[in-house]
């Protein structure tokens, strides 16, 4: 992986490159493969990471390590999480009770019994105040507070208040959303574009959602316009223009319409 493939001799890992050579001795106890020029080594029974040079630029001293993502890592201590940098500055102290990696340049993280979010500084931009906390996905995150969902930015706005019941990601500028058990949709301004009135619902794929209503699908567009009528018995999502069906008046047989409906 990244030009250096991991080793095994005496019972210890290493690394070798393509020509064959041993950049890193066989000296670890247990070793994974590159990721963003970094690798994780266990020594001692902990953990740190090494460069392609086979320097220890962060010392095996983390009772949990993760891969690196977007340059950061996600290491534990004294039952306590924090992040390290490539040049092993510890950026964020161990101080979280549960971190996720980081994506987007965000990463959840749970202090207290609630749950916020920092940035790749280490500055807590969400504070640590909602009841559970989704993943961020095109640069709104689900949030959660007395039992209700909504979103908030990367700078800590609530775009979208926590009223539904539940708040999936975004996909293409649109989420789905649950309020009393159906479905509809919400834009990143907080708009709700498609009222909650389907059954279920589908992610946006080509500008296009599987929605269900009495037990039949159809799709809508992004307008909130039920473009294909409710009339299949399963759906799926968009691909290249077509979109796979299933419909009980041929057979149960499966085929594929266009963005019109057209078989």
């Amino acid at each position: 992986s990244e030009g250096i493939a991991r080793v095994k001799k005496d019972d210890k890992w290493g690394y070798i490159d393509q020509d064959g050579h041993e950049v890193v001795p066989c000296r670890y106890d247990w070793a994974v493969s590159f990721s963003e020029g970094m690798a994780l080594v266990k020594k001692d029974g902990k953990r740190g990471y090494i460069n392609k040079g086979g320097h220890e630029v962060v010392p095996c001293r983390y009772d949990v390590a993760e891969n690196f993502y977007e340059g950061m890592a996600l290491v534990k201590k004294d039952d306590k999480y924090g992040y390290v940098n490539k040049d092993g500055h510890e950026v964020v102290p161990c101080r979280y009770d549960v971190a996720y990696s980081f994506s987007e340049g965000m990463a959840r993280v749970k202090k207290d019994r609630k749950w916020g979010y920092i940035n790749i500084n280490g500055h807590e931009v969400v504070p640590c105040k909602y009841d559970d906390a989704d993943f961020f996905s095109e640069g709104l995150a689900g949030v959660s507070k007395d039992d209700k969902w909504g979103y908030v930015n990367k700078d800590g706005h609530e775009v979208v208040p926590c009223r539904y019941d539940m708040a999936c990601s975004f996909s293409e500028g649109m989420a789905r959303v649950v309020r009393d058990g159906d479905f509809g949709y919400v834009d990143k301004n907080g708009h709700e574009v498609v009222p909650c009135r389907y059954e279920d619902a589908e992610d946006f794929s080509e500008g296009m959602a599987g929605v269900e209503k009495d037990f039949k699908w159809g799709y809508i567009n992004r307008d909130g316009h039920e473009v294909i009528p409710c009339r299949y018995d399963d759906a799926y999502d968009f691909s290249e223009g077509m979109a796979r069906i299933r419909d009980g008046e041929c057979g149960y047989e499966c085929g594929y319409i266009n963005k019109n409906g057209h078989k």
